[in-house]
């Protein structure tokens, strides 16, 4: 297979972590006989300095010429002044809406080795494996926004075909899952909540009768996600409620390191990216944890280009190296050695 991906390192640690997924897209491509071309472009505050915008021309021609784009992380104290007009976190929105991307998928799987890595107790995050589907266009990262000196508004807007579309991708998950959708809102307070649960129990009975599904307030879910988290397969959710809950979820595995994200829409074109930051205050040093982004490569494969078998290989890459006892710094523990970046690439090279 020949394919073209676009790869946007963003800023922070962003061009550190994409450029150990990098390494492992053209191991792939050797180990499996394909042709990867990568197109390397700017986004977020690296591009504000370039060009003045947050996601230039160029950069949008190139991710719309390519059949997947993957993404570093954008934004740091350099470009965080809130008066600021022009800000990095404005070019990942504005690409998500361009390319069309409503539904990002986030799994969170706990591995064995993995499991005093986090703050909870072994016992109850073991075999804990969920599926979050979070709307990404809609809601109130994107409503209608106005500032004066003594106030400020954020407009939350959902439709019924934003709703509607997003469900069905999280029906199709959970048939190929464990048949139960855990959707999650604020319908005792909003409104669009309330449109929300009404649209998503409508699609789930029509159209998937067989998945099992059920309501839950967002403070209710974050509780849960720590107390019980073995007992949610899908969980489906707003904007808002699915960026705050992942980086919840990201404490049953360890890290933010260590999660991948898929950002889909009509097109097999995704954005691919770890669900963590730039983390400025390790970037340069070579030791980022890669292991969210080199997943998330994996899943490019998978949702991308339909390469399920090279998918498969990567993920197991992973885990092998996390059970073999390599850690980088974020998840390595006191007195525990860890490796930086490179190495963490080279361990999962090695294992294709």
């Amino acid at each position: 297979m020949k394919a073209r991906i676009a790869v946007l390192g963003g800023d922070g640690i962003g061009p550190e972590v994409t450029a150990e997924a990098v390494r492992v897209l053209a191991a792939v491509a050797a180990r499996f006989g394909h042709e990867f071309e990568f197109v390397e472009a700017l986004v977020g505050g690296a591009a504000i300095d370039a060009s003045g915008s947050p996601l230039p021309p160029r950069t949008i021609d190139a991710c719309r010429s390519s059949d997947a784009v993957l993404l570093g992380a954008v934004g740091g104290p350099r470009w965080s002044d809130p008066a600021a007009r022009v800000r990095p976190e404005q070019g990942l929105l504005e690409l998500r809406r361009t390319l069309g991307l409503f539904a990002n998928l986030r799994p969170v799987r706990t591995q064995p080795e993995m499991l005093d890595a986090s703050p909870l107790k072994p016992d109850v995050i073991a075999g804990a494996d969920i599926m979050v589907v979070r709307e990404l266009t809609g809601g109130i990262y994107f409503g209608r926004k106005t500032r004066t000196a003594h106030e400020a508004e954020d407009v939350c807007t959902y439709t019924t075909a934003e709703i509607e579309r997003v469900t069905r991708v999280a029906g199709r998950l959970a048939m190929a899952r464990r048949k139960h959708i855990v959707s999650v809102d604020k319908a005792n307070v909003l409104e669009t909540s309330r449109l929300w649960r009404t649209v998503v129990e409508r699609v789930l009975a029509d159209e998937f009768p067989e998945v099992r599904f059920e309501h839950m307030l967002v403070d209710a879910a974050a509780m849960h996600l720590l107390r019980r988290p073995t007992s949610f397969d899908v969980l489906l959710t707003e904007n808002m409620f699915g960026d705050i809950l992942t980086d919840e979820a990201s404490m049953l595995v360890g890290s933010l390191g260590l999660l991948p994200s898929a950002s889909l829409g009509a097109t097999s074109v995704g954005l691919y990216e770890p669900i963590h930051g730039s983390a400025p205050d390790i970037a340069g040093r070579g030791i980022a944890n890669p292991f969210g982004t080199i997943l998330s490569a994996a899943m490019l494969l998978r949702h991308s280009l339909g390469l399920e078998a090279e998918a498969l290989a990567v993920e197991a890459a992973v885990t092998g190296a996390l059970a073999s006892g390599l850690r980088t710094a974020d998840i390595a523990g006191p007195g525990v050695p860890s490796v930086g970046s490179r190495a963490a690439g080279d361990a999962v090279i090695g294992r294709l």
